[in-house]
């Protein structure tokens, strides 16, 4: 075995997920550093963290089960915003730029490309004015998302019921986590299905209303 650990193989050592890794790796709780952008660890500290915590002279933090994905896991409150602009261009773009606000995101030109890109390909207009645009990318280094409500409906996003988005849903993944992205585009989904959940959004005054109603 190897001596330095990826966030991945910490991950799969500690049997929690690569986002509650590179949670605790941020917050100095679990020891490790950067080489250059990348998270790495020694295979040693990692062993001496888990015997301290596991040995019970200091609780380690409680983390979510690897497939009990939530929408507060990949959401954030200032990842929320009010989208002025009445055109699907437009919005998208500011909703990724707001997206690429997230440390997790690690090309934020690449982001918006392929959001563009995928978008091109077909409409990510799913219907009851909700849109939900997605990419994986190698550059993304966990799942994250972004949520944007327009003041405006935006009549030119195309959606299979026609009609026009209001809500939009951006959620960027790894290319390695095609199990978590489908986990969290059928959240998303389940979410929106309530008719109140989607008209409280539709209804919101301000991006914290609209975290709230739609974090639950």
């Amino acid at each position: 075995m190897h001596e330095i650990m990826t966030i991945e193989e910490v991950a799969a050592y500690l049997r929690v997920s690569e986002r509650t890794v590179y949670d605790w790796a941020q917050k100095g709780d679990l020891p490790g550093g950067k080489l250059g952008t990348t998270w790495r660890f020694k295979r040693s500290e990692v062993q001496r963290w888990v015997d301290r915590h596991l040995g019970g002279t200091s609780p380690a933090p409680v983390p979510a089960s690897p497939n009990a994905l939530t929408l507060q896991t990949i959401l954030a409150p200032e990842r929320t915003v009010l989208i002025e602009s009445e055109f699907k261009e437009e919005a998208l773009g500011q909703l990724a730029r707001v997206l690429s606000t997230s440390p997790l995101i690690g090309d934020a030109r690449e982001l918006e490309e392929a959001i563009f890109k995928r978008e091109a390909l077909m409409s990510t207009g799913i219907g009851c004015g909700i849109g939900v645009p997605h990419v994986r990318l190698d550059s993304v280094k966990d799942l994250v998302m972004a949520l944007g409500i327009c003041k405006v409906p935006l009549r030119d996003y195309v959606a299979i019921d026609e009609v026009p988005v209001q809500v939009v849903c951006m959620v960027a993944a790894s290319s390695t986590q095609h199990p978590q992205y489908i986990r969290a585009l059928s959240a998303i989904s389940s979410r929106l299905k309530a008719v109140s959940v989607r008209q409280s959004l539709f209804a919101a005054t301000s991006a914290a209303a609209a975290y709230r109603v739609f974090a639950g």
